[in-house]
């Protein structure tokens, strides 16, 4: 392995201790180059515009922000490496809207570093090997799916709703779709009345369950 070109990986992780140890540990591997580790979305998206990157081994529990909105934006810069969730915990259900976002596998903190470098490997050479965690969340979502019950989005309803779980504030979506904060305001009442909640963080949680197919249209 040591002849072939070497996988260029970045690491998006807020805990410094777990980046520094694991980037150690993948730097021992003869086929794997660490070219960054950051603690933020903002820094790892400023690196993968300027430089050539093979793997993004994304948490998507960063402390104040959340991991995931570094598949849109990465998405939007123009990257078009992998990207693979390393995670201490996913539910089903996020787990496939992962997937449908542009992850290609989720990897679970706790198990042995031997599968993750192997799903390094497979997944960067391009190999179809679902992993077990995506494999129940594909399973778990197709079976929601077929069942759930919904009241269709309309498409700006769809958009308002992607920047609500990319975390933007009413002010920034206003500004994104070009509209009044009064505006955004209604579309999220309308929202929040179709899916039977109160809050941007309940939104969120039912966006996951029941519309993830429609907001990555």
């Amino acid at each position: 392995m040591a002849d072939s070109p070497q996988v260029r990986i970045v690491l998006i992780d807020d805990h410094t201790l777990f980046r520094e140890v694991l980037s150690r540990t993948l730097a021992a591997e003869p086929d794997f180059s660490v070219v960054g580790q950051f603690g933020s979305v903002d820094e790892a998206v400023e690196l993968i515009k300027n430089q050539p990157v093979d793997l993004v081994l994304l948490d998507i529990n960063l402390g104040v922000e959340q991991g995931g909105s570094f598949l849109a934006r990465a998405k939007a810069a123009g990257y078009r490496g992998k990207v693979l969730v390393v995670t201490a915990g996913v539910g089903e259900r996020e787990a496939a809207w992962l997937l449908n976002r542009g992850c290609s596998a989720i990897f679970l903190k706790n198990d042995p570093p031997a599968q993750l470098f192997d799903l390094i490997r497979n997944v960067t050479a391009g190999s179809f090997e679902i992993d077990p965690v995506s494999l129940r969340a594909v399973l778990s979502q197709l079976e929601f799916t077929a069942q759930a019950l919904r009241k269709p989005l309309t498409p700006r309803e769809c958009e308002v709703l992607r920047y609500v779980c990319e975390g933007l504030a009413n002010k920034e979506i206003a500004s994104r779709l070009e509209v009044s904060e009064h505006s955004v305001k209604s579309f999220l009442q309308q929202l929040f009345d179709k899916a039977g909640v109160r809050s941007r963080a309940q939104l969120v949680c039912v966006a996951i369950e029941r519309y993830w197919d429609q907001l990555d249209r």
